[in-house]
């Protein structure tokens, strides 16, 4: 499958990507996962958060760019060390800058105010509804415009071993230069600076990359990789709106569609009017013969929500099913144990990861980053990593004309 983006031709096709690949210096891509501690989620080729995040760190040799939703840790933290590492870069001369969401300034103020009394490294806070009328929940890092990192991981001690999260690292120049022009708009708009004459000129369309050898599984690893954003009105110059898109990888499936998000809400409860571009999407693909999948996270067992999500289901050929994950034997941890990450694979061709969820204020209102990623060995991996949830004893089916009641988040 390919996505027609209409602002760049595809100039290279898979087969003539893969010579491309050999003749210059290695453009490469790792999925990466977090799981939540005692369960069996754990995929043994997909690396760990924290430990991609420090080796990206501990690399650094000019700048690391950070863009978050909040930040937050606690004592014995997996997540302390990738602290200590941003300020053992700060101490080496490393530029660090980080932008989080104005609307967790008071609720998470530790973690910022400590980086933000480090030598090195600057914080600063975006107030996005200034700008879209929403909030900054991106999760990406950028180092040295070489290397990036995004998905669904939090700056968090949680999405770090208590609840299952999936990212993608990117090893090449023009998508981590894209990317950084996109935390440069939001920095400067953090800082109620001007915007550059011009805009930010910044493509990284179709971009040719090898998936790692280790997650290949014997098949092509030659990928091709779009980053994009939302919302639509607020990107550098050459990044494409993510809504279409996605839109387009469902309505090209022609047998399967799997997707996995922590909230799926089309009825407008946050948001004016019914968010019919993805389910319109899901419900045309159902009708003409795909089999549909889609797993949420158990927070959207309340009022409002599973409702939309019995009506989906209730499609012939569209399957909806909860992640439910058990507490810790340590006990409740609040705004845990939970599915979080954010996955559509269609025929085991192309696939998108990002930082949304599927309700119309993250494509149109708030900062988010994604990426389309085309290519059989991607994305068929991608599939086997959404079955293992799927077969697993955390799936819950949502049933029909059931009343559910919400769990306990914090």
């Amino acid at each position: 499958m390919r996505i027609a983006l209409t602002i760049v031709p595809l100039i290279l096709s898979l087969p003539v990507l893969t010579e491309a690949l050999q003749e210059r210096s290695p453009a490469t891509l790792r999925l990466v996962e977090s799981f939540p501690a005692e369960t069996t989620l754990d995929a043994q080729d997909l690396p760990q958060t924290a430990d991609v995040w420090l080796e990206m760190i501990r690399g650094a040799e000019r700048e690391v760019l950070l863009s978050h939703f909040y930040a937050a840790t606690a004592e014995e933290s997996v997540l302390n060390p990738v602290i200590e590492a941003l300020k053992e870069a700060a101490a080496r001369g490393v530029r660090v800058r980080m932008v989080l969401s104005k609307s967790f300034e008071k609720t998470y103020p530790e973690v910022p105010a400590e980086l933000a009394g480090t030598d090195g490294i600057e914080v600063r806070f975006l107030d996005f509804r200034e700008l879209g009328g929403g909030i900054v929940h991106a999760k990406y890092m950028v180092v040295d415009a070489k290397r990036s990192f995004l998905g669904s991981q939090n700056f968090d001690f949680r999405a770090m071993d208590q609840i299952q999260e999936l990212g993608v690292e990117v090893v090449e120049p023009t998508f981590a230069t894209a990317l950084a022009a996109l935390f440069d708009m939001d920095w400067r708009a953090a800082g109620h600076e001007p915007q550059p004459a011009g805009g930010h000129g910044a493509d990284a369309s179709r971009l040719g990359v090898s998936l790692d050898g280790n997650q290949a599984d014997h098949r092509d690893p030659s990928t091709i990789v779009t980053l994009c954003g939302s919302p639509r009105d607020f990107l550098p110059g050459g990044m494409a709106w993510d809504l279409p898109l996605l839109v387009e990888l469902i309505e090209g499936a022609k047998k399967t569609v799997r997707v996995q998000v922590l909230t799926y809400d089309a009825t407008g409860r946050y948001d004016p009017g019914f968010f019919h571009e993805l389910e319109g999407a899901l419900r045309s693909a159902a009708a003409r013969g795909v089999r549909v999948q889609v797993l949420v996270a158990d927070w959207c067992k309340r009022e409002g929500v599973i409702d939309g999500l019995q009506s989906l289901n209730a499609n012939e050929g569209i399957d909806v099913s909860f992640v439910v994950i058990p507490e810790s034997s340590e006990g409740f941890v609040p705004f845990s144990r939970v599915a979080h990450a954010k996955l559509c694979v269609a025929d085991e061709d192309a696939a998108w990861i990002g930082t949304s969820n599927w309700e119309r204020s993250y494509f149109t209102q708030s900062r988010n980053v994604s990426v389309i990623l085309e290519g059989t060995a991607v994305a068929s991996r991608l599939a086997k990593w959404f079955d293992a949830t799927w077969n697993s004893p955390y799936r819950e089916p949502v049933l029909p004309g059931k009343t559910y009641e919400a769990p306990k988040k914090d």
